[in-house]
């Protein structure tokens, strides 16, 4: 294990480049625990080590550096943030200089790692350009503390797995396993689903700095009158009943002219023209009822949009953890790359933890720089 925190320190991206480094340079070997005068672990064996131990043998360490950190003072919890990173695998697939049928294919997994999943990666190459891209590989999901930038919570999981499932595991397992006193809890628009706003506000009695996302919003097709609901051509809809889905009540209404009596016969296509009226019975208007939870949430004011802002430093945690190369493994399998994934957090809290007790606490987050002497 600190042979692959010295590796990460040092920025090497391969095993078999430690087993190198190792072996040409046998003053470090002692420091490391290895004996000097005999030859250092291959790479196979670095790799054996990794694909055989749990994951939760390096997450025991991970959340003693955390608990310490916390003890400390170092992070506070008041405020937490939500967000993933793409780990690419090591499969030809991914490699877009090489020609390979389906690529992409979710059915067909690749030969090299059966054990990546296909996963979507979404990048902004100018302000309001989004280009998305296919990638087989693993996601690396985290919740971090804003204000020191350091992660409480982690765990790799394959690139199929839906974020906000997991994001709602991360935040329990933070409850269950730190008491800290959180107050605000933000994430990007991903993470706009009522079961996380809920239990961000009802169980954690924090603040949801979450935006709204515009896939879960739906444009009105109605109008409410007095005396009714109305539909896109000024017609009362007709009331089939309430309906109830995940705990959510709606009352449904459809279209009059395929189920009011008195509307049969007076029209042969829909007077708004609405493509349904051919093609199915007209369109469906569900009016909820259930009060939702983003009633509690005080989107657009000035205090939503500054700690909002708050949550890029979950990307500045990813940009130090790529500094030593997580989204790089040189391993294959899902429980190699989980371990390989946490020991670079690790390394992250490692760093923190020694720089504040040196009294450097401003460079609590100097990941690659803070110990130039040793890694010369």
């Amino acid at each position: 294990l600190k042979a692959l925190i010295y590796r990460n320190l040092r920025g090497i991206t391969k095993l078999v480049e430690l087993e190198f480094e190792l072996w040409n340079n046998p003053s470090i070997a002692e420091p490391l625990g290895l004996d000097p005068r005999k030859r250092p672990p291959s790479d196979e064996r670095f790799s054996e080590f990794l694909r055989v131990h749990p994951n939760g043998y390096f997450q025991r360490v991970r959340e003693a550096l955390v608990y310490q950190l916390i003890t400390e003072g170092v992070i506070s919890g008041r405020g937490v943030g939500l967000d993933s990173c793409p780990i690419k695998a090591l499969v030809r697939e991914n490699n877009l200089k090489t020609s390979k049928k389906d690529r992409y294919d979710k059915y067909h997994l690749p030969s090299g790692d059966t054990d990546v999943r296909l996963g979507v990666c979404v990048h902004f190459p100018s302000p309001f350009q989004k280009k998305i891209h296919y990638f087989w590989g693993y996601r690396n999901h985290i919740v971090n503390d804003l204000d020191s930038e350091l992660p409480l919570v982690e765990t790799t999981l394959q690139a199929n797995k839906d974020e906000k499932k997991v994001g709602l595991s991360l935040l329990e397992k933070l409850c269950q396993d730190f008491s800290l006193p959180t107050e605000v809890v933000a994430g990007d628009a991903n993470y706009d689903v009522e079961a996380i706003l809920r239990y961000i506000i009802e169980e954690m009695k924090a603040e949801a700095m979450i935006p709204r996302n515009p896939r879960n919003t739906q444009d009105t097709h109605y109008t409410l009158k007095k005396d009714g609901v109305y539909c896109q051509a000024a017609l009362p809809v007709y009331r089939k009943g309430k309906m109830t889905v995940k705990g959510i009540t709606y009352l449904q209404y459809s279209c009059p002219l395929h189920w009011r009596k008195e509307f049969r016969g007076q029209y042969l296509l829909c007077p708004a023209g609405h493509p349904k009226f051919l093609r199915q019975k007209g369109r469906n208007v569900l009016i909820r009822m259930t009060p939702s939870i983003r009633e509690k949430i005080d989107y657009g004011t000035q205090r939503f949009k500054e700690i909002y802002n708050k949550r890029n430093s979950v990307e500045r945690v990813f940009s130090r953890l790529l500094a030593i190369s997580m989204q790089n493994p040189s391993v294959k399998g899902l429980r190699a790359v989980q371990n390989h994934c946490t020991i670079a957090h690790i390394t992250v809290l490692l760093v923190a933890l020694t720089a504040h007790r040196m009294g450097c606490d401003d460079k609590i987050r100097f990941v690659k720089s803070f110990v130039p002497n040793f890694l010369a």
